[in-house]
């Protein structure tokens, strides 16, 4: 509650009365409209109202506190009555963010419109990436039952480094010692895991072991990746115009992507078709490639670039040779009955002479602080790796 609601007047009518005079909401206007009325004018009421107004205004409103905090990485938001926080160990419930559902879709109208975008009953959802890097995701009340409903992904504010994911206890120090040797070894290598799993976080802190002479190209649906390396070049995805004319997708920054001659090739997020493309110039001698990728687990990888391949029209038996061929290593990341991260398990794949389809083969799994387990494909890890 701000001071103007302190003493009986809500924020939305200061704001109707600064919008009607075609005023700012600047120190003086804000008295004036509290006196217009009827409040009682201190001081203080009027220096927190202009914070609370100005707040509204700019960034992310009332949800750019929690944006600030150390460790958020995402603020989720269902209609009014439910804002929840990311900060590595699961969601925390926030009260009293938002008074109703006009504030939310207000908030979710101008952040959409922040970036060019249009959100009302005709485009009720909308994806962007702020001027600020975090990711948003808007859906109109129209379409849930909660209201509406907001989605916003942090940028991480520097990467981490393997010892900072080993001391925060996301990882097995083994593991941070084989995923060393994958990079350095320049094997192809893909990470997979659930939404908020920690994939593009996991996969910042690796490519920020790549020689420094080497150069990276990122192709992204939305810009996410930001390793600390000192030759990056990024590429963005382009949704269509209000016109429907513009659109950039995926796979053509790929194909544009091989023309700038990488050292390194990253796809942030393999999502659609250009999952052809990526495994084309893995096996045309882009070494050390990599990228992210939505699975349950190391051993569905293969189902789900399956589905993928589909998308870009690439048969069944093609993809399984394709990817068999083009991918060294597969790292999952998943999280612990706590909420906590944790990169969970290191498979290879394998293809089946007979049925010419591949699988995935555990080299190594780490349940825990103690022993990592070795698996079928351990010692074929390790001869990749020498």
């Amino acid at each position: 509650m701000t001071a103007a609601e302190g003493v009986g007047v809500p924020l939305a009518e200061v704001r109707a009365v600064l919008g009607r005079a075609g005023a700012a909401a600047g120190p003086v206007e804000v008295a004036a409209a509290l006196r217009g009325l009827g409040a009682l004018v201190s001081e203080g009421t009027v220096r927190e109202t202009v914070a609370a107004l100005r707040r509204e205004s700019a960034g992310a409103g009332p949800l750019e506190p929690y944006l600030a905090l150390r460790g958020v990485t995402d603020v989720l938001v269902n209609g009014h009555r439910q804002v929840f926080l990311d900060r590595g160990a699961g969601l925390e419930p926030v009260e009293g963010v938002f008074a109703d559902e006009e504030e939310v879709r207000r908030l979710a109208v101008r952040l959409a419109a922040a970036v060019g975008r249009r959100l009302d009953e005709g485009a009720p959802f909308v994806d962007a990436r702020l001027p600020s890097g975090t990711r948003v995701h808007a859906v109109l009340g129209v379409l849930t039952d909660v209201g509406t409903c907001l989605s916003l992904r942090v940028p991480a504010r520097r990467p981490m480094t393997l010892a900072e994911w080993v001391a925060g206890g996301s990882m097995h120090p083994r593991a941070a010692e084989l995923l060393t040797r994958v990079v350095r070894s320049r094997a192809a290598f893909m990470v997979s895991g659930g939404t908020g799993s920690g994939k593009t976080t996991l996969l910042a802190s690796l490519l920020g072991m790549v020689e420094a002479e080497h150069r990276i190209v990122i192709v992204e649906d939305s810009r996410e990746l930001a390793p600390a390396h000192p030759h990056v070049v990024r590429l963005e995805a382009r949704a269509a115009n209000a016109e429907g004319a513009g659109a950039v997708p995926m796979a053509v920054l790929v194909r544009q992507a091989l023309r700038m001659r990488p050292d390194r090739l990253v796809v942030g997020e393999v999502r659609g078709a250009e999952l052809t493309d990526l495994l084309t110039a893995l096996n045309t001698g882009h070494q050390g490639g990599c990228g992210t990728l939505h699975a349950n687990s190391a051993a569905d990888v293969p189902a789900r670039l399956e589905a993928l391949a589909a998308l870009g029209g690439l048969p069944r038996a093609a993809l399984h040779a394709q990817a068999a061929a083009a991918l060294d290593v597969l790292v999952h990341i998943g999280r612990l009955s706590d909420g906590t991260r944790w990169v969970a398990e290191l498979h290879l794949l394998e293809r089946d002479e007979a049925s010419g389809l591949c699988r995935a083969v555990p080299a190594v799994r780490f349940t825990g602080p103690g022993d990592p387990v070795l698996g079928p494909a351990a010692a074929r890890l390790d001869g990749l790796l020498r």
